[in-house]
C-alpha cells in the first residue's frame, strides 16, 4: 500500500494548493491513506472550517502540533471528528484523542499517531519515546504511522530509530523545511526528518517576508500573516509491505505552482 504524507499546511496559499491537488495525487500515487499535518493552517492553529476543508479534499487523518490549542473553537470539532488528532504526548485529560485506526483493504490495521518534541520546545508534553508503548502493546498486530511534530533533527532521527522496526513510517513536521534524507532505517521503517511545508513558497516559512525580517530587526512582536501568493507543496510516499509491514520505498514529493 502507498500511504502520502504532507507537511504544515500553512495559511491560505497551502490549504488552496493542498485542496487542488491533494486527490489527483493520491490517485497518481494510488494511495490508501492520505496524512496531513493541518497545525499552521491558520498560521498559528486551524479553524473547524479549515479543517472540514482538508478533509473534503481528501485527507484522511489531519495531525496537529504545539499550536493545537491556539484556536480553541477547534475543541468542539476534535470531540467531533476521531479523524482530527492532537498530540497523543500531551496529558490524558486534554480533548480529542492522539491516534485513530484504519482497516485496510486486506484486513489489517493501521494506526495513524501524531506526537509532540520536547527538545529546544516551550511546550509541556510526555515523553514522546514513552508514549506509544501502551498503544503499540494493544495493538500489536497493526501498522504503525507516526507524524512526530518536532523542532530538533535529533529528537527526531533518535525516536525514529527508537521505533525503528515497530513503525512502519516515522515523519517528522514542525519546522517547514523539507529535508533530504528520506531512507529506509535498518528494521524497515520509512524516514525523512521533515515533510516541509504546504504554504507560500516565496516567505519566511510560510509568513509574510517583511513581517519576518521586521521581527528580526527588533520590530514590535505582531500576529503572523501569511502572504497568499503562489504555493509550495511539499510532502512524501511511503510504500508499504502490509505483510511484514516494513517501507519498501519513500520518496519525497514537492509541487510548486
Amino acid at each position: 500500500m502507498n500511504l502520502l504524507a504532507f507537511g504544515d499546511i500553512c495559511g491560505e496559499a497551502g490549504l488552496r494548493i493542498a485542496c487542488e491537488k491533494m486527490r489527483p495525487l493520491k490517485r497518481y500515487y494510488g494511495a490508501a491513506l492520505c496524512v496531513v499535518n493541518g497545525e499552521n493552517a491558520d498560521v498559528l492553529g486551524i479553524k473547524p472550517e479549515q479543517a472540514r476543508r482538508l478533509f473534503e479534499a481528501g485527507a484522511d487523518a489531519v495531525t496537529l502540533g504545539n499550536h493545537v490549542w491556539n484556536r480553541p473553537q477547534i475543541i468542539g470539532e476534535m470531540k467531533e471528528n476521531q479523524y482530527l488528532l492532537r498530540p497523543l504526548n500531551l496529558a490524558a485529560h486534554t480533548p480529542g484523542e492522539g491516534c485513530v485506526r484504519f482497516q485496510m483493504k486486506t484486513g489489517r490495521w493501521l494506526t495513524v499517531l501524531c506526537l509532540v518534541g520536547r527538545l529546544n520546545c516551550e511546550w509541556n508534553a510526555d515523553n514522546p519515546f514513552r508514549a506509544p508503548e501502551a498503544l503499540m502493546k494493544a495493538y500489536k498486530d497493526d501498522l504503525f504511522v507516526i507524524d512526530f511534530h518536532a523542532e530538533a533533527t535529533s529528537e527526531k532521527a533518535a525516536l525514529a530509530h527508537h521505533f525503528d522496526g515497530r513503525a512502519a513510517a516515522v515523519f517528522g513536521t514542525h519546522t517547514h523545511v523539507q529535508t533530504s534524507d528520506e531512507r529506509i532505517l535498518p528494521g524497515g521503517t520509512g524516514f525523512i526528518t521533515d515533510l516541509g511545508m504546504t504554504g507560500a513558497r516565496h516567505s519566511v516559512l510560510g509568513v509574510k517576508v517583511e513581517q519576518s525580517v521586521a521581527g528580526f530587526l527588533g520590530g514590535v512582536p505582531a500576529r503572523y500573516e501569511a502572504p497568499n501568493t503562489e504555493a509550495v507543496m511539499e510532502g512524501a510516499v511511503f510504500e508499504i509491505d502490509e505483510a511484514t509491514g516494513k517501507c519498501i520505498r519513500v520518496e519525497r514529493i514537492r509541487i510548486e505552482e
